[in-house]
């Protein structure tokens, strides 16, 4: 099946898979899955061999605002985050660049740097990206948009046994209520809150697998897109 070269929004509630979904359907159908948090690493990546970060947030602004212009940060199908010609998707991802990620993005500098980087990514096409508010904020024009959703103990019970599988002991409803908890947080924000695009479609996969996701997707294209086969 041949896809256009369209934008496609994922959002919707924590748990539900969105980047597990994200990730399928780019390598399924050849689109490049656009990670925003990854961004933020690189450009924290960055600021830390550059010397600009002491402790993980005394960050020297004044030197690095200046540098973002130069900096060659951006996504490769093959190879994942890159700055310039190097291949940084392991490095961005050590507690070393995590330590220090947060406090980098409140810069708003940096914010409008990665936005800016999203947005030229968008203007090329054949691109996903899983969020919030990516279909509301992002990519409010993008062809495509899915909001997915499943049911609050689903949801529950995958994020337990995701922390069982990393060697924790949780209490599922601790879980639960922890779940709800970043719903309501998510759902009320100022800033972009979490909600549905207008024109989204709506995945539920409380009873679905991942096999399931991407028939479901693939047959949405078609339709949408009036592809046969």
């Amino acid at each position: 099946m041949t896809i256009p070269d369209i934008v496609i929004a994922v959002d919707g509630y924590s748990s539900t898979g969105k980047s597990t979904f994200a990730k399928l359907v780019a390598k399924e159908f050849g689109f490049l899955y656009l990670d925003s948090g990854a961004l933020y690493r690189g450009v924290t990546l960055f600021a830390l061999e550059q010397g600009l970060i002491e402790g993980t947030d005394r960050i020297d602004t004044a030197r690095l605002i200046p540098m973002l212009g130069g900096l060659d940060l951006h996504f490769e199908t093959d190879r994942g985050t890159c700055i310039g010609d190097r291949c940084v998707e392991a490095e961005i991802r050590t507690l070393r660049v995590s330590n220090s990620v947060s406090p980098i993005a409140t810069i708003p500098a940096v914010r409008n740097f990665v936005d800016a980087k999203l947005h030229e990514f968008g203007r090329k096409g054949r691109i996903i990206m899983d969020g919030r508010d990516i279909g509301t904020t992002v990519f409010p024009d993008a062809e495509l948009k899915v909001f997915m959703t499943a049911d609050d103990q689903v949801r529950a019970q995958r994020r337990y046994d995701e922390l069982v599988s990393k060697g924790q002991t949780p209490d599922f409803q601790e879980v639960l209520a922890n779940l709800k908890e970043r719903d309501y947080i998510d759902s009320h924000r100022e800033t972009s809150p979490l909600q549905r695009a207008a024109d989204a479609f709506i995945l539920d996969n409380s009873d679905m697998n991942l096999h399931e996701e991407v028939v479901w997707i693939q047959g949405l294209i078609q339709g949408k897109f009036g592809i046969l086969g």
